[in-house]
């Protein structure tokens, strides 16, 4: 595609100076007037024009966020709500976009529609970019022509989304930095301190005290061992990489995890506040209830919690209503199924949904302040216990010698 500087004059009278992209000038020309723009000039940008385009290497090409897709779905609806042709939309988008990446894509994608795709279809180039859940809304808002309306439910569900993503890594960060500086703290003091206090040790003679004993044992094995400790450590990540990757062991690991004191509490409400969010806006949206379900069933981010909801999808198929394999499957809590049923019986599935999810992210909320309040102090204990028998190991020999002097 090549680059044309034009000038023209705009359906009010005035006269317009940028840059179009197009196979040729013709071709300019035609996306020109699509854009109620009247052609006075079209040029050819050279490499006399002193711009020169050099493609971005794919590993350095910035991700797209959520933050950029929020901006441009936000801003796309507006437009589309004003009345402009969606060609143009996105025309306007991609001269704008700030993030190079997404700026690309949707030059790609205004020239799919342009040649006579769909919107929907369009995205598909895409799917790293766009998921079945956006490409599915997005069709559902081409068909029943309130695209502006489900642009601003989905940009309402992203937000939301990203709401519950931040709160967990918010709660996982901090105990995660603690251990990490402390198990820092504790290797070099056991190769470096250790053995300055076991040679001083060894010189006085005697017996040292159990605890002593242990700390000077456990730093002569890591002095002589650390590299299998690290190998250790290597390989115990790969594999449960790989078992995370394999569909029978990540099923495994996530029951595991559903199944923890604390964090299972909380893990199984971010998924029911995501599978309720994600239907209801789906179902509010026009899409048909079995490829809401299969849609959701793949942003559980859970598989058990996936196939309870792909048995559900196979008994509606059956003729049976949502909430009875769910209940069956007893991993979404009563409440959830009970106001499920009752927002089928009611013919308010999506209000239903969207109340469940309203309410559980209030829970999601409490639930890791409670998280983050509660391990403040076992961490304390932790380092406490770790550092002070740390400590008391390595001055007890002292103690004892001073009161043998004495």
């Amino acid at each position: 595609m090549a680059v044309f500087a034009y000038e023209g004059r705009t359906a009010s009278g005035e006269t317009k100076k940028g840059e179009v992209e197009a196979a040729n000038v013709d071709a300019a020309r035609t996306r020109l007037r699509q854009m109620r723009i009247t052609p006075t000039s079209v040029k050819k940008k050279g490499l006399g024009s002193g711009e020169i385009s050099i493609p971005m290497p794919k590993f350095l090409q910035p991700k797209i966020t959520t933050k950029d897709l929020v901006i441009f779905v936000r801003q796309f609806a507006t437009m589309i709500d004003s009345g402009l042709p969606l060609v143009q939309c996105l025309e306007i988008q991609a001269q704008q976009a700030g993030n190079p990446t997404m700026r690309d894509q949707l030059k790609v994608i205004k020239e799919s529609v342009e040649s006579g795709s769909t919107f929907a279809d369009a995205l598909k180039k895409f799917p790293q970019t766009f998921d079945d859940l956006f490409r599915n809304l997005i069709a559902a808002g081409e068909i029943g022509g309130i695209l502006d309306t489900i642009l601003n439910r989905l940009a309402v569900f992203l937000e939301k989304n990203e709401k519950l993503k931040r709160q967990i890594k918010g709660a996982m960060t901090y105990p995660s930095i603690v251990m990490l500086v402390a198990g820092i703290v504790v290797t070099v003091l056991l190769i470096k301190v250790v053995p300055t206090f076991e040679q001083m040790f060894k010189e006085f003679g005697g017996e040292l005290p159990a605890p002593t004993q242990f700390v000077v044992n456990l730093s002569t094995w890591l002095q002589g061992n650390w590299y299998f400790m690290i190998a250790g450590g290597v390989v115990a990540w790969y594999a449960i990489k790989m078992s995370y990757n394999h569909p029978k062991g990540r099923f495994i690991m996530d029951g595991f995890f559903l199944r923890l004191p604390v964090l299972g509490d909380v893990i199984r409400k971010v998924a029911v506040a995501r599978f309720c969010r994600t239907l209801g806006t789906m179902v509010s949206s026009g899409v048909p209830i079995l490829d809401g379900l299969e849609i959701c069933s793949r942003t559980a981010g859970n598989k058990v919690i996936e196939a309870a909801v792909m048995k559900a999808r196979e008994g509606i198929s059956e003729g049976r209503s949502i909430s009875e394999p769910l209940t069956e499957a007893k991993v979404f809590p009563d409440m959830v199924c009970q106001m499920i049923s009752v927002g089928e019986s009611t013919g308010a599935l999506d209000i239903m949904l969207n109340k469940i999810a309203d309410f559980y992210e209030d829970e999601v909320d409490q639930a890791v302040e409670n998280l983050t309040s509660m391990m403040e102090p076992l961490i304390m204990l932790f380092l406490g216990v770790v550092v002070g028998g740390f400590v008391v190991a390595m001055y007890l020999p002292i103690f004892t010698m001073a009161q043998n002097i004495s």
